[in-house]
């Protein structure tokens, strides 16, 4: 796992990467690179749904993902921003919240939840990317576009 202890000083591009082998602590350190990206673009407002999908999306590649080995693409967009997860894994990532009383199963739910888009693509070979958008709001609450 990279670590990114000094954003702050850091220049913030328009798109941010990394590859990493998924442990413990990989959520909580992504979540404050992506918000320290999202608040450098100028974009606070995301930083709750956007913290709370990627989150899933991680939990995902340590349930489902056997060498736990992924990268997160993060990408500045005029309206928003968009983030990926690629991983090893070529299932499609399905969610299985049918049973309300289940303890798995939600990650997806809550992705389709937080998010304005979210979907998915096979890549060539072996793997899949997961990804979600989030727009950003005006003023007013609505989305710009």
């Amino acid at each position: 796992m990279n670590h990114a202890t000094d954003l702050q000083d850091a220049v913030i591009g328009a798109r941010y990467g990394v590859s990493f082998t998924v442990g413990e602590h990989s959520a909580r350190h992504l979540r404050r690179i992506l918000r320290a990206y999202l608040i450098a673009w100028e974009m606070p407002e995301l930083t709750d749904a956007a913290a709370l999908a990627l989150t899933e999306l991680v939990a995902n590649v340590v349930r489902h993902v056997p060498d736990r080995r992924a990268a997160l693409l993060m990408l500045w967009r005029p309206d928003g921003v968009r983030v990926e997860v690629t991983d090893t894994c070529s299932r499609a990532p399905l969610s299985t919240a049918v049973d309300k009383f289940a303890e798995g199963g939600r990650g997806l739910v809550i992705v389709d939840a937080v998010t304005d888009r979210w979907g998915w693509h096979p890549l060539p070979g072996r793997g899949k990317t997961v990804w979600f958008e989030c727009d950003a709001k005006g003023p007013d609450g609505r989305s710009p576009m």
